[in-house]
């Protein structure tokens, strides 16, 4: 039997950021703070939408010397196509998410 669940208002938030993102790498501060999530609830939805497939990640060299490495995220095609079924709840965003994955 297949679970058919809906995504959270959290994950619907952070697909329509990374999506706005393009093909471009996002950190996980940066999404912290333009999604307006906390780490304690973002770095585990980024776990499971990356183990489904829905996003890519990699270890990223720092820009600075003794900073350390950053892991970085990134939308698969089948997360951009996950971005557009499920546009961020009670918002208007769904026109611009959808201009910014044409």
């Amino acid at each position: 039997m297949t679970r058919n669940r809906s995504l959270s208002p959290h994950a619907r938030a952070l697909l329509a950021i990374l999506a706005e993102s393009g093909s471009r790498w996002a950190h996980g501060y940066d999404l912290c703070q333009r999604a307006g999530i906390k780490s304690g609830t973002l770095y585990p939805l980024l776990i499971r939408l990356e183990k489904q497939g829905y996003l890519e990640a990699e270890w990223q060299s720092p820009a600075e010397p003794g900073r350390p490495p950053r892991h970085a995220y990134r939308l698969t095609s089948t997360g951009r196509a996950l971005a557009l079924e499920n546009p961020p709840l009670g918002s208007a965003g769904g026109t611009k998410l959808s201009e910014g994955l044409a």
